[in-house]
């Protein structure tokens, strides 16, 4: 296409159809450009896609993208921002900022680690707390959280891939860290996944669960389960009815907002169908994104 490529890079790890799926495919397990952006809306989206990919994989022919149009932090709504910049040493994971009445913020899981960046993400105020999801998203978290001044967080079950944390998550039972937030601990995908949730809005689900344009619904990646698909059944079962959200903001996957009480049904849903997976090998092409 014109104006645009996707290198032999990528990975098909989603992120850059997340922004601009109008504009960015799939095709034979890689992303592709199905067209050029048609308007300047089309173009911001564009950009988010090309600032967001972790193997900068999204290129123009003429060379390197215009930086002045990096989107980053993108606000979602008026209570979290998405911080892009997506790191190949979490395996492309999303990262998110969510903002606190006290004009703090906490970051949820990382983007790529850079000093400029951090300047950037405590733009809207200090960042209190850096909140791991679970070991595949670990990388920079000391890194972000001594810029930050920030304490550390993930699950004792996960804590080799963060042994200098300064707040170990214990057990299975939900705790709150803040006034509005809580933890819910999800083995699964990783022994030692854990959820966010804020506010009775937001749901930070790691790679627990995902939003999937292929289904239109709550989805789990049975396909890169580490751990056990069967526990994750069970934390499932275990946890759904604790939780209330319109907004899911996953690690790997798309995001979604929906009312509340629609989300809780299909989250119930969700675990049904979970309970009757059984274990498979890792297969990363067997993800529906």
């Amino acid at each position: 296409m014109d104006g645009w490529y996707v290198d032999d890079r990528c990975t098909n790890c989603d992120v850059a159809r997340q922004f601009a799926p109008e504009l960015i495919g799939e095709a034979d397990g890689k992303s592709r450009i199905l067209r050029p952006p048609a308007d300047e809306a089309e173009n911001r989206r564009l950009h988010a896609a090309v600032f967001a990919c972790p193997t900068r994989s999204i290129r123009p022919v003429t060379g390197r993208a215009d930086q002045s149009l990096d989107p980053f932090p993108l606000a979602l709504d008026d209570g979290v921002l998405i911080c892009g910049h997506n790191s190949p040493h979490t395996a492309g994971a999303n990262s998110y900022l969510l903002l606190r009445p006290s004009r703090t913020s906490m970051m949820i899981d990382t983007p790529r680690w850079s000093r400029d960046l951090a300047e950037r993400y405590t733009a809207a105020g200090p960042v209190t707390d850096v909140l791991l999801t679970h070991r595949d998203h670990a990388a920079h978290g000391r890194r972000y959280a001594d810029h930050f001044g920030a304490r550390l967080w993930i699950h004792e079950d996960d804590l080799d891939a963060a042994p200098d944390a300064d707040q170990v998550i214990r057990g299975l039972e939900p705790l709150e860290i803040a006034e509005g937030v809580t933890v819910h601990p999800l083995p699964g995908h990783t022994r030692g996944s854990v959820l966010y949730l804020a506010d009775d809005r937001y749901c930070f689900s790691g790679d627990s669960f995902f939003w999937s344009r292929t289904t239109s619904d709550l989805e789990v990646a049975e396909s890169v389960t580490w751990y056990s698909i069967e526990e994750l059944a069970a934390s499932l079962a275990r946890t759904a009815g604790r939780l209330r959200f319109e907004w899911v903001l996953p690690g790997h996957g798309d995001r979604r907002r929906l009312p509340a009480d629609e989300m809780a049904r299909r989250l119930d849903a969700l675990a049904e169908r979970t309970r009757l997976l059984r274990p498979r090998p890792i297969d990363f092409t067997g993800v529906r994104w």
